[in-house]
């Protein structure tokens, strides 16, 4: 059976956020679109890219364009990557083009997303713009959006007729996990978020990943039974996002999205890397592994377009004095010095203190 061989392209919210499906390449961190810069877009930039409660996992926008001639048939995804993925599909039958979402998909997972009367899809490249919405919607004219609704890029994959007449599309990663690595990918990628040293993310078991795993279940006062249950993902999503008596804690308590900055001193280097996008009303873990000396903080809310807010005409932020290397795109770095010449920006972080194991961060309109 012939996989549908999808790339993708993640804007991130927290090492995640939002994707489309491209044929191409993925990145794992929320890329601050700003003005004036170009990077990988965001095919629901003004939603949450977590809707389920979903920290660094994406939200997949697939469009499914099929001809006029009927047949009656079911079409089926199943989710070969390391990503909870929850997808919208567009379906075009030459009279009208419609929309549908958001149907959620765990990694190594199929759903039926659309049953009745389909055909294969006809052969085409590029993709179209189609109206979407930010909760479970149907959309019967989804080419001129209306209030609530918001164009999108979608992008056409071809389905594969399977021996029972149906329709199956597989949606892969470059790393072209089965079921079973998918599986294991999309936890090492949780365990990773929750600031667990589960990597690489490469659906391959070991001591390391077992480990990360064994420790997430005892901290979060999880039996290990609870990994075989068909909610696991579902489960570690939600113990992901809430509050952690270890390691260090963002909750956005405002009702803006927030995208933040993480700083790292472990004696020797300095490292400092970003963005995470936090949505309102929920936590993200920044994945930060082994015993660092110090952690440095940096966050500001923005708007749809990733603008920085203000408030009282000052940026809505939330820093301090700790000098340390930005850009408005996704960045890593563990050089500090002279930013402005290396294309960074020098941005006032705040130095967490972690003396008891555990720091939450509450961002807060003041």
């Amino acid at each position: 059976m012939t996989q549908a061989a999808a790339q993708i392209t993640a804007v991130m919210a927290g090492f995640i956020p939002a994707i489309h499906v491209l044929f191409g390449g993925k990145e794992d961190v929320d890329t601050r679109n700003k003005s004036g810069h170009d990077g990988p877009g965001t095919a629901r930039a003004s939603y949450s890219a977590l809707r389920s409660a979903l920290i660094s996992l994406p939200a997949a926008v697939i469009s499914f364009l099929v001809s006029a001639v009927p047949a009656y048939a079911d079409l089926k995804l199943c989710n070969r990557m390391s990503y909870v993925v929850e997808v919208a599909i567009g379906i075009d039958d030459k009279a009208a083009t419609a929309t549908r979402g958001w149907f959620r998909i765990d990694p190594a997972a199929c759903r039926v997303v659309a049953q009745g009367r389909l055909s294969s899809p006809i052969p085409q490249s590029g993709g179209d713009t189609l109206c979407i919405a930010p909760d479970n919607f149907v959309i019967a004219a989804a080419r001129q959006c209306r209030s609530g609704q918001s164009p999108a890029p979608f992008t056409q994959i071809n389905p594969t007729r399977t021996d029972d007449g149906n329709l199956v599309a597989y949606l892969a990663e470059d790393s072209e996990y089965d079921d079973e690595q998918a599986r294991l990918a999309g936890i090492q990628r949780l365990l990773v978020v929750a600031g667990y040293d589960a990597a690489p993310i490469d659906g391959v078991d070991g001591p390391k990943t077992q480990a990360a795993l064994a420790a997430f279940l005892r901290n979060r006062g999880l039996t290990p039974d609870v990994v075989q249950a068909p909610n696991f993902f579902a489960t570690m999503i939600e113990e992901v996002q809430s509050p952690s008596s270890t390691g260090l804690t963002w909750c956005n308590d405002t009702p803006h999205k927030v995208m933040a900055a993480v700083g790292t001193d472990d004696g020797k280097t300095v490292v400092s890397r970003g963005w995470y996008r936090i949505d309102p009303g929920k936590c993200l873990h920044p994945d930060v592994t082994g015993q660092p000396r110090q952690i440095f903080s940096f966050a500001e809310a923005v708007d749809a377009e990733n603008r920085t807010l203000k408030f009282k005409d000052r940026p809505l932020n939330w820093g301090g004095t700790t000098q340390l290397c930005t850009r408005e795109t996704k960045f890593e770095t563990n050089e500090q010095g002279d930013c402005g010449a290396r294309g960074f920006a020098a941005t006032g972080f705040a130095a967490v203190d972690m003396s008891s194991g555990g720091k939450t961060l509450r961002f807060a309109v003041p």
